[in-house]
Formats: C-alpha cells, sequence, structure tokens
C-alpha cells in the first residue's frame, strides 16, 4: 500500500466513526488526485461495511410448528434453531464463515491418546442471562441433557462416543471416548447442544431460556414469534449490534415475500424461486445465493414393505429425473444429487457409481427383480419440507409412470408436518441442511441407532466402519473407509437425494455483514449475532 492509499484509508476509518467530518475527508481525497464522484463512493461505501448499533430485526423464517419446545434436543429446524440457539445460545464450539471449528464457550480445547482424550477450558467471563457465570459443571450438565437412557434428542447418537464426561476444576472439561475421533469439536458445535445452567439436582433448566447468547428470550410463541433484547453484557466482542430481534414463523414463501415487501420483515429465508427474477429486479432488496451442504431428499422408511425390498428402492430411484425438475421447479438453482447426502464440498466427499440418472427401463429391471409388473404407493409431501416439494413429487409422478409406477402424492399441512408426518409416514418429503463432516452427517441422519434415521436404514457394514472410520489416523485409509460408506448408503440406502440446495434468502439494502458463513441457513443460523442495520 503506497502512502497517498494508506493516509485515505486511515481518513476513511476516522470519518465512518465520526472523528473527522466527510467534508474533511472529502478535502483530503480530492487534494490526494481522488475525484469528487470516488471519494464521494469510497465514503458511502466503508460508512455501509461499518457495523452500527441499534434497530429491531424482523426475520421472516419458512419453519416453525406450534409443537416447537424449549428444550433443545427437539430442535428441529432453522425457526428454533436460529432463534433459540444462533440468537439467544452458544455451544462449546462454532463453526466459522470459513467453514473451521473455532471455540464459543470454550476458549481452547486439545486432544491426546490418539484424539480418545478431549480437554475443553470454558471461556473466563462468560455469564448466563441472569448474570451467573458459566462454569464447567454447566458444560457436563449441559451435555448430559441429551444422554440419559428415555432422552429423544437429536444430539444423543452424536454423544453415544462418550465414555467420561466430567468437570476437572471449574474451566475444565474433559472427555474420554470409545475411540479416537479428530472431528469431536465439530460434533459439540452442534445447535442442539447449546450451554445451559446447572439446576441443584444436577439437571439443566432449560424451560427458562436463560442462556449465553448475543440476545436475551423476551417471549416464544411457539410455530408463531419469538422476541429478544439485546444482551449489554454478552462476551463477544464485536457481536449482537441490534437493540431486539423478532422472527416470524412464516411457512408459505409467497407470505414471507409479501412480507419482506411490505416492509413487516427485513429478512427472509427460502426464497420462492418461482418469483425470484422479480424480487431481484427491486432495487430495495439485496438475494444473497449461498452454496452450503443443504440437500432436498425424499425418504422412504425401509422397515415398511414394499421398500423394505432394496430392489424396490433402486426402482423408485431410477424412476425420477432430478434434472428435470431441477429446470422446471428450480429454475436451475443447485445440483442434481446422486443418493449421497455428502455435499461435494465436504472432505472425504465422493460422488458412487453407477449415477442414479433416470432411467424407466432400467427401473422395470428392478421392479422385476422384486418380482413385480408394477408399484404403487403413497408419497406425504409438504412444502414445509423445503419449497418446490409438492411440485416436485407431482413432476416426479409423471416420470415414474413411464416406469410403470404409480406415485400417489398426498399433500400434508404444513403445520405439524414434522411432527405428524416426517418419522411418521412411510414415504416422506424432507431435507438436511447438511454438516462439514462425514462423521457428523452420518451418525446424525443414518447411523443405526440415530434418533433422526428419516429412513430407519440398518447396515451392519456402514455402522463398522462409521465407528472404525471415526478413530483413523491415517488419511488414505479414512478416506477410503468414508468412500466405501458413502457407496454403501448409495447402493441401499432409503434416500432419494434430488438435489443439493443452495440457500437462497433475501433481505433489505440497509443490512450489512461479514462474510457469509455456509454451514447452515441464516449465516450459519447466527445472523442475529453476526449483522447490523447500516
Amino acid at each position: 500500500m503506497d502512502e497517498t492509499t494508506h493516509k485515505l484509508t486511515t481518513a476513511l476509518r476516522q470519518a465512518v466513526r465520526g472523528r473527522i467530518s466527510r467534508r474533511e475527508f472529502t478535502q483530503l481525497a480530492l487534494a490526494s488526485g481522488v475525484s469528487l464522484a470516488a471519494a464521494n463512493s469510497m465514503f458511502s461505501k466503508a460508512w455501509a461495511d461499518e457495523p452500527k448499533k441499534g434497530g429491531t430485526l424482523k426475520i421472516g423464517v419458512g419453519h416453525g410448528a406450534t409443537t416447537d419446545s424449549m428444550d433443545p434436543g427437539t430442535y428441529p429446524d432453522q425457526f428454533t434453531g436460529t432463534a433459540l440457539w444462533g440468537t439467544l445460545a452458544n455451544s462449546l464450539t462454532e463453526i466459522d464463515a470459513d467453514g473451521n471449528v473455532v471455540g464459543d464457550i470454550a476458549e481452547s480445547f486439545e486432544s491426546s491418546d490418539g484424539a480418545k482424550k478431549w480437554v475443553f477450558k470454558v471461556r473466563k467471563g462468560v455469564t448466563f442471562h441472569d448474570g451467573k457465570p458459566v462454569t464447567a459443571d454447566d458444560v457436563v450438565a449441559s451435555l448430559q441433557h441429551h444422554r440419559g437412557a428415555d432422552s429423544k434428542s437429536a444430539a444423543k447418537s452424536l454423544l453415544k462416543e462418550i465414555v467420561v464426561l466430567k468437570a476437572d476444576g471449574p474451566d475444565t472439561v474433559v472427555f474420554e471416548l470409545t475411540g479416537g475421533n479428530a472431528d469431536f469439536p465439530y460434533t459439540v458445535s452442534d445447535y442442539h447442544m447449546p450451554i445451559m445452567p446447572k439446576k441443584p439436582d444436577g439437571t439443566v433448566d432449560w424451560e427458562s431460556g436463560n442462556r449465553t447468547g448475543a440476545y436475551k428470550l423476551v417471549k416464544f410463541e411457539p410455530g408463531v414469534k419469538a422476541t429478544f433484547t439485546k444482551n449489554e453484557n454478552y462476551y463477544k466482542p464485536g457481536k449482537g449490534w441490534f437493540d431486539a430481534v423478532e422472527f416470524y414463523s412464516i411457512k408459505d414463501s409467497a407470505a414471507r415475500t409479501n412480507a419482506l415487501l411490505s416492509g413487516e420483515i427485513h429478512y427472509m429465508d427460502r426464497c420462492d424461486l418461482k418469483t425470484l427474477d422479480q424480487l431481484q429486479a427491486n432495487t430495495d432488496f439485496t438475494v444473497t445465493e449461498i452454496t452450503g451442504y443443504g440437500h432436498y431428499i425424499y425418504v422412504m422408511n425401509v422397515t415398511q414393505k414394499p421398500f423394505d425390498d432394496v430392489n424396490v428402492r433402486m426402482a423408485i430411484k431410477y424412476s425420477m429425473d432430478r434434472k428435470d425438475i431441477l429446470d422446471k421447479v428450480f429454475f436451475g438453482h443447485g445440483t442434481v444429487g446422486n443418493d449421497n447426502p455428502i455435499a461435494p464440498t465436504v472432505k472425504f466427499a465422493v460422488d458412487p457409481l453407477p449415477k442414479h440418472v433416470y432411467d424407466p427401463d432400467k427401473a422395470k429391471e428392478y421392479l422385476k427383480k422384486a418380482g413385480l409388473d408394477s408399484l404403487a404407493f403413497d408419497l406425504s409431501v409438504s412444502d414445509a419440507a423445503f419449497s418446490g416439494a409438492v411440485d416436485s413429487a407431482i413432476l416426479w409422478k409423471e416420470h415414474a409412470k413411464k416406469a410403470g409406477i404409480d406415485i400417489n402424492v398426498i399433500k400434508e399441512p404444513d403445520d405439524g408436518y414434522w411432527d405428524n408426518v416426517w418419522l411418521k409416514k412411510p414415504f416422506v418429503a424432507s431435507y438436511w441442511s447438511g454438516r462439514p463432516t462425514v462423521d457428523w452427517m452420518m451418525t446424525t441422519a443414518y447411523a443405526a441407532d440415530a434418533a433422526w434415521n428419516d429412513t430407519f436404514w440398518k447396515n451392519a457394514r456402514f455402522n463398522e466402519l462409521l465407528v472404525a472410520a471415526r478413530s483413523e489416523t491415517d488419511e488414505p485409509k479414512r478416506a477410503a473407509m468414508y468412500a466405501e460408506m458413502q457407496q454403501i448408503l448409495h447402493d441401499d440406502g432409503g434416500l432419494v437425494n434430488m438435489q443439493f440446495n443452495p440457500y437462497v434468502e433475501a433481505h433489505v439494502k440497509n443490512m450489512g455483514h461479514g462474510k457469509v458463513a455456509a454451514n447452515w441457513q441464516l449465516d450459519g443460523m447466527r445472523i442475529a449475532e453476526r449483522w447490523w442495520f447500516t
């Protein structure tokens, strides 16, 4: 950087922070040979990029149900995840915008004994919203909340490998695992594992919403609204710029769009791709498209007939024209899937062969192997699963007819879909935000005992490899294990991965932010902590 540029950059910082006037900066820029138009542009951009305090952020989210709970083990989607975790709480670690795991409540973590033992140091100065300091005992109780014999927590399978979990003094937490796990710090960043205050009886207070996050809970109306006010004692400098934050559950994409256009909300997720061009043409709003790990899928319960026959499952997979659906329903926004839930950008991802492309004749061959001339089944769908789920299913029905497969598409109510349909009906629309590691994704959704194994699939070899790969420190060997796991799931599993989807979201122009994370929607579900009004 030359001396003139350095002086201008320094003056610009001073101007946006109120230390010199805009006029003074402009005079300096003109004296340096910068045009008036360029000086004004520099100042406006710098002012927009500079974080500023104040305002109430209102967000419309395409999820939420009246059965939602404050219990973090039950958080099903981005409404509870973003409001009750990313806004209200913190886990031991978090994933940064570059996809790296970094400390959150924990200021440091280190392993020994081949990554079988992990020691986390609790960050000093972190308090709950009621002012109580966070201790190692709170961390232990918070994670034990998910591990009980009767626990239905989505995080239970992730923590199964822990054999010892204890506090070693007020600020040290020790984990001892059944085997080495180099990815363990990623595991404890999960949004189901916020740190909560320990109660005298050894359990945690999850009911009150007393957490550690940038905002304090004012009111939570399940499936309707969640409101928060600023935590003035938040331990992260330069985070939590708004005075208040409000989340609204608006499951219909058209209603979300109208709420944005009318000024009722400032930000919406899951934009309607059918009308996206109209939103992009409106100069009052910005549309963002982030490629992450998310995928839109249809899942069958492989324990129920006719889906218990692998030949039937294969016939179904070859009966969908995924490219046609991507083009007609999603207007090219996404990447065709191949019945592997591991996104191409994840380390150790592979693309199994053969490709499950649309092939009605091959589908008929598999039906014949199953002893069938034709096949009929119900498919339960709702756009609560993902925007476009209903249209995709209807188009798939037309594709499948050529394979002798009759799909009866049942449009389910949006409200209560995740409680009354998902994990209940034998074949349903579903989606996953994905995970940044193979182990995390497979353990959460495809391990035999996973609470959210929405295909109810159990494969002995797959589960054997899952445990072995976790502790394998030789990367080529580990890669080979993960490749075999992905191949097994592709060949035998009960998911039809239609596509890897981008996160398409929109917001009013006067919002600032840093690099946007891709591990979850809504900037890693931490939009309230990381964004500001310009």
